[in-house]
């Protein structure tokens, strides 16, 4: 059911905890499953330096977080933005279908943060935010991107 890097990344989960004083903090959730996820980041000179996550959630959530944090760590904020729950999912291996929905929430969050980070920063954020979609179950590119 699960591949072995999303129950690594369950078991041993990378980059926990919190950022004291974050640059960029993104809190998503997903009122059907129950899953929150929050990530923390610290940037400098547009490059995430660190990042770390909470998640309260099933073991996929965990991994699909952990996962997130990784393929952000070190990148520049427009290769962060560019992360895709599909890479997220292609990282790990592959997730059950009735698991993608934890992957989209990796996304949100890491996207999240970066618009919190911006939004700190005096930027206008609304093209971002309304590229993304945010906690979106209703339009049609969102229900694309959870059934894909």
């Amino acid at each position: 059911m699960y591949s072995e890097k999303v129950i690594e990344h369950f078991s041993s989960p990378r980059n926990v905890g919190e950022i004291e004083k974050a640059d960029g903090i993104g809190q998503v959730g997903n009122p059907v499953c129950g899953d929150i996820m929050k990530i923390y980041l610290k940037i400098e000179n547009e490059k995430i330096v660190d990042v770390k996550f909470k998640t309260f959630g099933c073991g996929a959530a965990i991994a699909t977080s952990s996962m997130a944090t990784e393929l952000i760590k070190g990148k520049t904020i427009e290769e962060a933005l560019a992360l895709t729950n599909q890479a997220v999912i292609e990282a790990l291996d592959g997730l059950p279908l009735a698991k993608i929905h934890c992957s989209v929430l990796a996304e949100e969050a890491v996207k999240a943060a970066i618009i919190d980070f911006y939004k700190k920063q005096g930027k206008d954020t609304s093209k971002l935010e309304k590229e993304y979609h945010f906690d979106c179950t209703t339009c049609e590119h969102c229900q694309e991107t959870i059934m894909s």
